[in-house]
């Protein structure tokens, strides 16, 4: 089994490192370290497009601009799931399979790390921030903030065998900074301007889907419990499966905070704030697919640049 392979803490349940996509797909329904993190992402995804076509049944798309945010929210909701089920299910297939199904991954969750901002940019911004200057450009910072992300954490995977310690430092930084940027209006309206925006049923939400996600990076970063017993969580319970939990329970308050906001809060917004246009939804949304995706096809093209001679030195 070479090294690329290997999890911290986790000794058995390992597929074949050269399956083939029958024997992934077969392997949903078997007991490897892996089917767990594949179901606990493939179940929530059909049940967050279940909420999606149900708002989207009763939305009039063409002329409801107001839900519009909302609709690409969802969306992106459904995209993280099933692409993270995608790559935990073939992953298995060869290295180079293994590091695109991830890079895959990544651009899926980044591009719902956009979703969440257009959403909060639409309904969740504190009343003193709205129409300011860094609500103006909260979406544009958000599209860098994923494009940038997107390749950070495509490059981490080439570090994996050589410097491990950097290659986590980076990949949770990845995906840090752009959590943080996109939950500064939410922090900001919680704790530091406590206003009218702040009292509403909505704020119960957001403050747990804020602990929700600091407990899913905790676990993401920890390798806790596997590393105080290998071998003994291999099947169930390892902190990827912890972490897989915990991210689609903060999805799912995320969720129920944005549809409160976007219903307690829509007669003030409506008069107060200057809504998304659809040009400038699509043109972030493109921004972010076109380069994400580039970063994905580029670094998945350096996969076979480099030596095969290399790759084993790099693997002893």
């Amino acid at each position: 089994m070479q090294r690329v392979f290997h999890e911290q803490g986790i000794l058995f349940g390992y597929r074949h490192p050269q399956s083939s996509a029958t024997a992934c797909l077969l392997s949903l329904f078997q007991m490897t370290n892996e089917t767990l993190n594949i179901w606990t992402h493939l179940l929530p995804f059909w049940f967050f497009m279940w909420r999606f076509v149900t708002i989207l049944y009763v939305t009039d798309i063409q002329n409801d601009s107001y839900s519009w945010p909302l609709l690409v929210y969802m969306g992106t909701s459904c995209v993280y799931p099933f692409a993270s089920s995608c790559a935990h299910t073939f992953s298995s297939m060869s290295k180079n399979a293994r590091h695109i199904c991830y890079f895959l991954d990544y651009g899926a969750v980044n591009l719902f790390s956009l979703g969440s901002a257009i959403a909060y940019s639409a309904y969740t911004f504190p009343d003193t921030l709205v129409c300011t200057t860094f609500h103006d450009y909260y979406v544009t910072l958000a599209v860098v903030n994923t494009i940038i992300s997107t390749g950070l954490s495509c490059y981490s995977r080439f570090l994996e065998l050589q410097k491990p310690r950097l290659c986590k430092m980076l990949r949770v930084l990845a995906f840090a900074y752009p959590y943080a940027w996109d939950s500064f209006p939410i922090v900001y309206r919680l704790f530091l301007f406590p206003g009218e925006s702040a009292q509403n049923e909505a704020s119960m939400y957001h403050q747990k889907h804020i602990a929700m996600t600091l407990l899913a990076s905790f676990f993401y970063s920890a390798h806790l419990p596997e590393r105080l017993a290998p071998g003994r969580f291999d099947y169930v319970g390892h902190s990827h499966q912890l972490f897989h939990v915990c991210v689609i329970l903060a999805t799912h308050l995320q969720m129920e905070a944005i549809l409160l906001d976007k219903t307690l809060r829509k007669d003030w917004l409506m008069a107060s704030s200057r809504s998304l246009s659809l040009l400038q939804i699509t043109g972030a949304m493109l921004l972010c697919l076109t380069f994400s995706l580039s970063n994905i096809l580029y670094f998945s093209a350096a996969l076979y640049r480099i030596p095969e001679p290399e790759l084993h030195k790099k693997e002893t």
